[in-house]
Parts: C-alpha cells; sequence; structure tokens
C-alpha cells in the first residue's frame, strides 16, 4: 500500500444500506528530499495500471505498519519531540512503541518499495536473529536509523472507503539514505526525483498534492527538519474536511 492512498476528499455517496465504518488502520510514508540540487527534489514513484487503487498514481513509498515493526530494534531513536507528536490524537490507544512502529514502517516500506536504506551500518553478530519481514534489510548490514525522520504531517482516510489508512508522512533528507539496493517489491513501476513543480503536474492523489504544498511551505521557511513545527492533520469531521495542526503544549 503506497501513501496516496491514504486519504482523499471524496464527493458524497448517494443513499444506500448503511454500511459498518471502517476502522483506519495505522500507516506511513516517508518523504525523502534531495536539498544538492537547487530546485530540490523528492523520489516518487507511479502505481502500475493494472493496480484496482489508483492505477498510475504517482506517491510517496509508503504502506501499513506491520507487527514486525514493533518488534524491529534500531540503531537510535525518533526525537523525544517527533515521538510525543505522533502520540496526539492517536486512536485507539496512544503508545511510545505504537509511535516507533510507525517510524519503522516508513523505512522498512521504503526499503522494500525503493531498494533504499536508511540505517547504521552493524557487525552481522549485532542481530543474532532478524525480525519478520526486516530480514532482507538486516542482510544488508544495517539497522534502521530513526532519528533520520521528521513527523511531517497526517492524514485519515475518509469514511465510506473500502479501505481507510490513518497514516502519518515523514521525511528526511537525501544524505540519509545509506545504502541502495536492487530491492523492490514491485508496487511502484518506476521512481523518479521530481521538482515540486514537476510534481504538480503528475496525476497525484489529492493528499498527496496537498502534502507536497506543505513541504513547499516548510522548504521556503527553511523548517524541513524542525522538529518543534506543528504537524498539519487532515482527517474528516462531521462529515467535514478539517486541517488541524498537532503541536506540543
Amino acid at each position: 500500500m503506497s501513501a496516496g492512498e491514504a486519504n482523499e476528499p471524496r464527493q458524497p455517496a448517494p443513499p444506500g444500506p448503511a454500511t459498518k465504518t471502517l476502522r483506519p488502520r495505522d500507516a506511513s510514508t516517508l518523504i525523502i528530499v534531495d536539498r544538492t540540487a537547487d530546485p530540490p527534489r523528492v523520489l516518487m514513484g507511479r502505481r502500475r495500471m493494472e493496480q484496482a487503487f489508483m492505477p498510475g498514481k504517482y506517491v510517496f513509498p509508503g504502506g501499513r505498519v506491520d507487527k514486525s515493526d514493533r518488534l524491529m530494534p534500531s540503531a537510535d531513536e525518533l526525537a523525544a519531540a517527533d515521538a510525543a507528536k505522533l502520540m496526539l490524537a492517536m486512536k485507539g490507544g496512544a503508545s511510545p512503541g505504537r509511535a516507533r512502529a510507525l517510524a519503522l514502517a516508513a523505512i522498512r516500506e521504503t526499503f522494500e518499495e525503493a531498494g533504499l536504506v536508511i540505517g547504521t551500518a552493524i557487525e552481522p553478530a549485532a542481530v543474532t536473529k532478524a525480525v519478520p519481514g526486516w530480514t532482507d534489510f538486516v542482510a544488508h548490514g544495517y539497522l534502521p536509523r530513526l532519528s533520520a525522520l521528521t513527523f511531517f504531517a497526517r492524514a485519515i482516510t475518509p469514511p465510506g472507503r473500502s479501505r481507510r489508512y490513518d497514516t502519518r508522512f515523514f521525511c528526511t533528507d537525501a544524505s540519509a539514505i545509506s545504502h541502495r539496493s536492487d530491492t523492490s517489491d514491485g508496487e511502484l513501476s518506476g521512481l523518479h526525483w521530481l521538482t515540486l513543480e514537476d510534481a504538480r503536474d503528475l496525476d497525484l492523489p489529492t493528499i498527496t498534492r496537498v502534502i507536497l504544498e506543505d513541504l513547499g511551505d516548510r522548504l521556503r521557511l527553511n523548517q524541513y527538519s524542525d522538529t518543534k513545527a506543528h504537524v498539519p492533520f487532515y482527517h474528516q469531521k462531521n462529515g467535514s474536511f478539517r486541517r488541524d495542526m498537532l503541536a506540543l503544549l
């Protein structure tokens, strides 16, 4: 599942039989920004045309949180402010372990879909047994590096969809890429480094377009990796699409 599945404002569905509202599942995505280029570029991939959901859409690497993400050790931890913001308005019980799993999922999905390792080199003996789902990542000789990630935005899929996700968007600098491999699960047909202007011209999910605007604002204000910055939170409340801000007191 890619980040574009997270959320997209939609027209109200016609009246019909009452259906149970699905509970959103935790998901994560990672926005990688190359700031050595002028203007900066972001890494995006195109969903395969044969996929049933959003075929051909350009998205950031990402997907849902797996159980293994709660068990995987890491080289370091998230910034304390980011961990705290991840727990704000967290549905279903907030915990540091769940916040940590969200960041790990972003790193794992980026490795699976793009072959990019965000990690710290380790000796093979440092991990005696790889956590299921992380075997290939660890085989390259790395543990995930959570400190490289900044919590950037959050979006919940509106009610009425066949799949719903509570997606946290993280960002990191391209300099955090410690290794490139040929690993790919085939979900994205191609990966491209794109300027924000070029990305706006592509076939994007609505929420991805909104997130790109937020990223452009952060870059202009030089707050790209500011852990004190407020986090936009996109969701529906009482039938209205909202943009709230998550902030520490």
